[in-house]
């Protein structure tokens, strides 16, 4: 998700140098600073603005994927291992890995009093499916049987609903699909899987505005790029049960702004510590900093339709990647936060591996040769896109100078206002060559990190990568005979991306973050999510 996008987009900083000012704006943010309006028990944390209306199947960005985890709940989610955790299924089981039978927990209610039902899934599936819908991870549904009839390459749907789908009873369904996934339970732990009440469809774009899920809180109210305000709902029966009786998700013009709440009491919990504050903030913080490996990856995305990349020969984007000094910018510049990549996938999912090359291996002589070899990069000038709010620009900056130092090739940072501007660039096509990646776990398996990014249809390809071979060796590890082997299989297909090179890993992800004095019990997900659930109020 970007964001990884749960799958989701990352928004947040990485960053660091010790010598680092503010990316800008001003220091009060653009929130109520001093908190004045929350309510007693409440919990609150920076989270900016949601890119777009919080709809399960349109959110696959960390900003709004934090409300959205808030407000829903799947059939399953995992534990700080990765581990499957069943919320509101009983029950997930096949033979065969290609037709699935759920069954769910009975007595679950929407916010509105609604039962949830096989219907509430089956109906949400399939309008989120839709190809007249514009879900922005309808691509998600495509294993079902039936997905191309709602959802053709061109033209109008043949059917409104995937034919793959049945509801056995209230509480039990089945799930047939194309052919056999072994790791389709795991995908189901995304939350754009999640059910909707039948009061959705009589207005979706209202209902993405004041949401009414099946999860943890209850909407109350949205400020716009100010804050989103939940409370907790005291009928949820899932794992995941509120600890507080409310969050406040806060908006902030920087990351800076944020922190100074955070000692000031104003704030209780940053996700990530921005440029000028991460040298310091163990010291400010003691025993509530946070500093945490998650898995998710950091890239440089080409974007293929561009006149920088298009038909660019891939020696040249090996060669860029030579001339990262990975080592030096991750020590220095991001203050050891980082550990510099090996392969496309994270630490702490299912197939991560260290790949045998030398293509993550900063070497400017061989870097230079590649690009030449290559035939070069057009105009021999790069862009990177990256949004400013997210704490990014020394590091961007860094990779840039390394680049032109090493290969001769220019290289300039393209800063956006914000993460928003950022996403809406990379959906419309906007970008000039390459855009900042920063992919976290949908589920714990290493196709999510290549199928979910790279394949020829999927909505998070944003750089516009397509090739045939690589789209056969991921159906290959789709179709494998169990998850073992489809593990293997994308292991292999790793192996190919190297000489495709559809983007370039630069490192590792970890959370720098930290909490107030006023709560307790603040954790980490796999995600690297804070789990606002469990937090606790002082007294």
């Amino acid at each position: 998700m970007r964001g990884a996008k749960s799958a989701k987009w990352v928004a947040g900083a990485i960053v660091v140098a010790l010598s680092a000012t503010a990316c800008g704006g001003s220091d009060s943010g653009d929130t109520d600073a001093k908190e004045k309006g929350k309510p007693a028990g409440y919990v609150s944390i920076d989270v900016g603005e949601p890119q777009k209306p919080l709809i399960p199947a349109d959110t696959n960005e960390t900003l709004g994927s934090y409300v959205i985890q808030s407000l829903f709940t799947q059939l399953l989610d995992f534990d700080a291992k990765g581990q499957i955790v069943y919320t509101n299924a009983e029950s997930i089981e096949t033979t065969d890995s290609k037709t699935w039978t759920v069954k769910l927990k009975k007595g679950w209610k929407f916010h509105n009093g609604e039962a949830v039902t096989s219907e509430s899934y089956i109906n949400a599936w399939n309008w989120y499916a839709n190809v007249k819908n514009k879900q922005q991870n309808a691509f998600w549904f495509e294993d079902i049987k039936g997905y191309e009839d709602v959802h053709p390459a061109k033209g109008d749907p043949k059917a409104d609903k995937m034919s793959g789908l049945k509801a056995v009873d209230d509480t039990t369904f089945t799930i047939e699909l194309s052919k056999p996934v072994p790791y389709f339970e795991y995908k189901l732990g995304y939350t754009t899987w999640a059910p909707l009440p039948k009061t959705f469809y009589d207005d979706p774009k209202a209902f993405g505005l004041k949401p009414v899920g099946n999860g943890p809180y209850v909407f109350e109210k949205w400020d716009r790029k100010k804050l989103i305000q939940v409370k907790a709902n005291p009928d949820y029966q899932g794992p995941n049960k509120a600890q507080n009786k409310g969050v406040l998700f806060k908006n902030y013009a920087t990351v800076e702004a944020a922190y100074q709440d955070l000692l000031s009491g104003n704030l209780d919990m940053i996700r990530q510590i921005g440029p000028k504050d991460l040298p310091k903030y163990k010291q400010d913080l003691g025993d509530r900093a946070i500093d945490q490996e998650y898995a998710a990856i950091q890239s440089l995305v080409p974007t293929f339709y561009s006149k920088t990349f298009k038909k660019i020969d891939p020696k040249v984007l090996q060669g860029l990647s030579m001339g990262i000094d990975r080592q030096t910018i991750t020590k220095t510049v991001l203050n050891g936060t980082r550990t510099p990549a090996t392969s496309f996938t994270p630490v702490g999912v299912q197939g991560n591996q260290k790949l045998d090359t030398d293509v993550f291996t900063f070497d400017a002589a061989k870097a230079k040769k590649l690009v030449t070899e290559g035939g070069g990069v057009p105009g021999n000038k790069i862009w990177i896109q990256y949004n400013a709010d997210g704490g990014h620009k020394e590091w961007v900056t860094a990779v840039c100078e390394s680049i032109r130092n090493s290969t001769g090739v220019e290289c300039l940072p393209d800063a956006k206002p914000d993460f928003q501007t950022d996403l809406e660039a990379r959906d419309n096509d906007q970008v000039k060559s390459f855009y900042r990646g920063g992919w976290v776990a949908d589920y714990p398996v290493n196709a999510n990190f290549m199928r979910e990014l790279y394949g020829t249809t999927a909505e998070a390809n944003n750089g516009k990568f397509s090739d045939k071979e690589v789209d056969a060796a991921f159906k290959k590890g789709d179709n494998a005979k169990s998850l073992e082997e489809s593990v293997k299989l994308y292991q292999d297909a790793e192996k190919l991306l190297l000489e495709k090179m559809p983007a370039i890993p630069l490192w590792q992800y970890r959370i720098n973050g930290g909490h107030s004095e006023a709560v307790d019990n603040v954790e980490v997900d796999f995600h690297g999510d804070l789990e606002v659930t469990g937090v606790t109020v002082k007294k």
